[in-house]
């Protein structure tokens, strides 16, 4: 699993508000059938409504997360 990014970090720093907001995305994430430390990994990188699309779709999780990115 990567590590948040140094520009990740900042911004939770910067805005509090963004770590709520991460929190947020990976829950969405989590309830579209992505394991939780996947979704914490990849939450602010992949648009979750698309991964939704794709979900809705008949796609598994994971590879929607790896068609977005």
């Amino acid at each position: 699993m990567k590590k948040p990014s140094a520009v990740a970090s900042l911004q939770e720093d910067s805005y509090p508000e963004a770590g709520i907001v991460h929190a947020w995305r990976v829950t969405q994430l989590a309830r579209l059938g992505l394991a939780r430390p996947v979704a914490e990994a990849v939450a602010g990188r992949v648009d979750w409504h698309e991964v939704a699309k794709l979900v809705r779709r008949g796609c598994p999780a994971a590879l929607a997360v790896t068609i977005i990115q």
